[in-house]
């Protein structure tokens, strides 16, 4: 692999680890923070600011997650010049994800064995959408493209569709689109908190997008085309905002100028709307280009491609260590918050995710050069 691949990864290994500290944030809020429970999208009336930017800022990791994704299976193509091999590890690949989210991450967030409840989140997204891409990459670039458009603009067409419990379509239609519950027998339900069918539109604009890294593109040519579209985004999003058109639930202005703030950028995850991909993704266009525009001048860049060399032994081990946190705090210091321990501020929030994201750093750097180091390792390419 040439030093200039290498760099080029490096701006997007970066990218990868910002969101990642961005979802530690997040998720030492719903470790530290249940008893101001948040719902999607956020009642902006009854929320510190301060705990709606941090909740918002978390919004850009799922999508960047699975843009890049989409991203470096075509970077992988352009590696192994074979679609078939492409699409046999992104098979294989996906598999693993999926069997990583029913397992060693429910048992992270729920600590019960046998589960009672399995959660369908990221991971079993990014998971069923590298299957999805897997199939799709057979096909010309212009129809993946068309596939990822369609999808992302137009699935809210969508929301009005619904399965009841019982009927045939509820499963398939719970996976796809409509976020709700499965009940899979007496004593275990599943709830499909990241529908599908957006982000295998994401997915596949993602490995689109990564035909702006194909021998002849100039870093410059790629950088105004990565920012040419974030722009385009942010327009179209401020667009269908202003005129409460297509892509989100209406929004009014609030009693005070923050409310109204608040409720112009409030918008919609489960599952995610245009406006909330038009938003997340031109932000991380945005970043993208401004991190390969830095690298090599900037250490900044180079600890945060620590993260996002390793992202899923990150994801696993934040979680466990998360929970061993709370365990220990609940029994030093009781439930000082109802039902639960908690912190008192979003600035004690703030606070432990540095604090982790700097103890966390050693582990993921040894992982990263252990992948990097034994390639005769195979099951290590996973994490």
């Amino acid at each position: 692999m040439s030093d200039k691949l290498v760099q080029r990864l490096q701006a997007i290994d970066a990218l990868r680890g910002l969101v990642i500290l961005l979802m530690l944030l997040d998720h030492v809020r719903e470790t530290f923070y249940l008893h101001k429970q948040l719902a999607d999208p956020i009642d902006v009336a009854h929320t510190d600011p301060a705990l709606f930017i941090s909740r918002s800022l978390a919004h850009l990791c799922a999508p960047v997650f699975v843009f890049l994704t989409g991203l470096s299976a075509a970077l992988y193509q352009q590696k192994q010049q074979s679609r078939a091999a492409v699409s046999l590890f992104l098979l294989k690949r996906g598999v693993v994800l999926i069997a990583l989210e029913l397992t060693l991450v429910n048992f992270a967030w729920t600590f019960s064995f046998p589960p009672e409840v399995l959660y369908l989140q990221v991971i079993w997204a990014i998971g069923l959408s590298m299957l999805a891409l897997g199939a799709l990459l057979w096909l010309p670039l212009w129809a993946i493209a068309t596939v990822g458009v369609l999808l992302v603009a137009g699935h809210n067409l969508l929301d009005g569709l619904h399965a009841a419990p019982g009927s045939p379509w509820h499963l398939p239609w719970a996976i796809l689109h409509d976020r709700g519950w499965i009940e899979v027998g007496e004593t275990l339900r599943m709830r499909t908190s990241y529908p599908l069918l957006p982000w295998i539109g994401v997915i596949a604009l993602g490995y689109c997008a990564g035909q702006l890294w194909q021998p002849g593109w100039r870093s410059a040519q790629r950088g105004r085309v990565l920012l040419t579209a974030a722009a385009a985004l942010l327009g179209l999003f401020a667009l269908l905002r202003l005129i409460n058109g297509y892509g989100e639930k209406p929004w009014q202005a609030g009693a005070t100028p923050g409310e109204s703030a608040m409720a112009f950028f409030n918008i919609t995850k489960y599952p995610p709307s245009l406006l909330f991909l038009c938003l997340t993704l031109a932000v991380g266009l945005a970043l993208l280009a401004l991190f390969e525009r830095v690298e090599g001048k900037s250490r900044l860049i180079g600890w945060l491609a620590v993260f996002g060399s390793a992202p899923m032994f990150f994801y696993l081990l934040h979680l466990y260590v998360l929970k061993a946190l709370y365990l220990l705090a609940e029994a030093r210091w009781g439930k000082n918050q109802g039902d639960w321990f908690g912190f008192d501020a979003v600035w004690q929030l703030w606070a432990c995710m540095l604090a982790l994201a700097l103890l966390l750093w050693w582990p993921v750097r040894a992982f990263a050069r252990l992948k990097q180091q034994r390639r005769d390792i195979r099951w290590l390419k996973y994490f």
